[in-house]
């Protein structure tokens, strides 16, 4: 038997037995990990059932949060309340779920609605005449260099603030950079080779634009929907921190956080800390949901 037979068949073990070795592989697979676009999936699965639990609790506990005992208000931290309770005894773990319900309902209702009048103007824009181009262009333009808090203030308190107020004016203020890029890509997809080839075997513009530009300007739509999720909700909070987004009376993070920055001086640090970690915790899982629909549809990261 030769040396390198020997190597491959491998040495005897120590007791005497000889023992088969494998065949030397060159690139093993991860077995532990599991498939890109199936880990994406998950996750961004996993982060959508966060925030419809979140919201489901959020609006079956509202009545509960709203309740009041002054027997035991400004307690901090405890396994009874874990997020302490507020000056009026209530408890701050069930009134941040409830804020955290309305933020995020506020929050979908605006990119929904955002995202929509993004994908009508991008479509004049793109597919209308050279005037609707210019008028939707210089529209975006006007949009992106006005601050979006100050616009939305102002829209807000127009609308007389509220529930509505806020989400028209956040829906109204949201939607100039998903309407470039959805642009772009009817463009894009206006100028390929198969919607040619379609038109030249006699498929009308109404065809075209269902069976060849919708799934192909559809992912980036619903990528661009899912990332302005977290906008809408970080400016609800600020502007109701501010005075001029929700009501007092409705549970929202921002008036949470607004109504305890008069007790921080006094040491009750939970009124701020919980709810404004749970608003961040949010957040990330709506970017976590961006992030897995955007491996998914995106075939440069898909393998990533």
């Amino acid at each position: 038997m030769t040396d390198d037979a020997a190597a491959l068949r491998g040495a005897a073990a120590p007791n005497g037995a000889p023992e088969a070795a494998a065949a030397p592989v060159l690139s093993a697979p991860r077995v532990r990990r599991l498939p890109n676009r199936r880990r994406a999936a998950g996750l961004a699965l996993g982060a959508a059932v966060a925030l419809a639990l979140v919201v489901i609790a959020g609006a079956l506990l509202g009545p509960a949060a709203q309740a009041t005992d002054f027997a035991a208000k400004n307690l901090a931290p405890s396994w009874a309340h874990p997020f302490g309770t507020d000056w009026m005894g209530r408890d701050m773990f069930l009134r941040t779920l409830a804020g955290l319900s309305t933020s995020i309902l506020v929050g979908l209702g605006a990119a929904v609605a955002s995202s929509l009048i993004a994908l009508a103007l991008a479509s004049a824009a793109a597919l209308g005449p050279r005037w609707a181009d210019g008028a939707v262009s210089w529209l975006t333009d006007l949009m992106m260099g006005i601050p979006h808090i100050v616009l939305l203030i102002l829209i807000s308190y127009g609308l007389d603030k509220g529930f509505w107020g806020v989400t028209i004016g956040v829906a109204l203020t949201h939607w100039p950079s998903l309407a470039r890029v959805l642009r772009a890509e009817i463009l894009q997809c206006r100028a390929s080779g198969f919607v040619a080839v379609a038109a030249r075997l006699g498929a009308g513009p109404v065809s075209i634009a269902l069976r060849h530009m919708a799934p192909y300007v559809l992912p980036q739509f619903a990528v661009g929907l899912v990332l302005l999720f977290p906008h809408a909700i970080l400016h609800e909070a600020a502007i109701t921190f501010l005075g001029f987004g929700l009501p007092p009376e409705m549970p929202a993070i921002g008036i949470i956080l607004s109504e305890a920055m008069g007790y921080l001086s006094a040491g009750m640090w939970w009124l701020a800390v919980f709810p404004g970690a749970a608003l961040v915790a949010c957040v990330l899982l709506f970017d976590s949901v961006g992030a897995g629909l955007r491996r998914l549809v995106d075939p440069a990261s898909a393998q990533e």
